[in-house]
């Protein structure tokens, strides 16, 4: 009988595959050999066997599992094979946007850090040009200007509970501004008003609340230490009361990236202060 049929490792050779590989399939009673020589434990394949073997090579390159393709082949049903495909894609889908919100996060990072290699010296002023974004967030439950840094810090929390709750990436919640409503900062009045993340693209399945930030002309200062924005954005209301700039929309205070790696301290951050503005022509 052996005479017709082909050894493991002939069958392992000819698809491209392991003998470990070929032993795995017939203990998991996918690809069962012809024949096992009872005294050498041996195993000899049919070469008409190479159809079943491509056929489970294949719906492992689809991302199928062994489990998978065991109750296919068991139950020879083409339909089971079209709904485990359909929920692999899904599968993929949804990694597929994971792995775009993490690049998208990436290259905010990489693009903050370089921002801030570049960056004029600390408290110099400037007038940019800022592309719309969206951002996702929640009311401010305190006025943490009026308290530490520790209020600030439970806000945070909170946003990013939130986060959790709305299904965000949590890389989502590193790139962080708050804002203080246009009235309140042209009169000097620091309230805080909203907490949120800044996100680049409405991949996350555009959830209610989502905000766009427009694009536009925006006055900038900035800093390195969180304890030191009230004084520099009253700084950047008078550069814009002198320059007649027009406030024409909300304060943001944007955490361009934090330094907590380097020590413990919790107030070293690199912050742009920006407000929108225009201009009288």
């Amino acid at each position: 009988m052996k005479e017709d049929l082909i050894s493991i490792g002939k069958m392992a050779a000819l698809n491209r595959v392991s003998i470990p590989t070929l032993r795995l399939y017939d203990e998991k009673g996918l690809l069962k050999p012809r024949y096992t020589d009872e005294k050498t434990g041996y195993r000899y394949y049919d070469i008409n066997q190479n159809a079943r073997l491509e056929m489970i090579v294949y719906m492992k390159e689809l991302g199928m599992s062994l489990s998978q393709i065991s109750q296919v082949l068991r139950k020879e049903d083409i339909s089971l094979i079209e709904e485990l495909l359909s929920q692999k894609n899904e599968q993929i889908h949804r990694q597929m946007r994971q792995l775009k919100a993490q690049h998208d996060a990436v290259e905010r990072a990489i693009s903050s850090i370089e921002r801030y290699r570049k960056s004029p010296s600390r408290g110099t002023f400037s007038l940019e040009y800022i592309d719309r974004r969206f951002a996702w967030g929640i009311p401010c439950s305190c006025n943490f200007y009026q308290d530490d840094v520790h209020s600030y810090e439970r806000v945070l929390r909170e946003l990013r509970l939130k986060l959790e709750e709305e299904k965000f990436p949590q890389i989502h919640s590193y790139n962080i501004g708050t804002s203080i409503l246009r009235e309140n900062f042209r009169k000097g009045r620091f309230i805080a008003d909203r907490i949120f993340i800044f996100t680049s693209t409405r991949d996350q399945g555009d959830p209610s609340g989502l905000q766009t930030v427009e694009s536009g002309m925006y006055a900038c200062v900035y800093l390195d230490n969180y304890d030191d924005e009230v004084h520099f954005a009253r700084l950047l209301q008078k550069h814009c009361q002198e320059m007649e700039y027009h406030v024409a929309g909300d304060y943001i205070c944007e955490v361009m990236t934090g330094f907590n790696v380097f020590d413990n301290d919790p107030r070293r951050m690199f912050l742009r202060l920006q407000v929108p503005v225009t201009f009288q022509k």
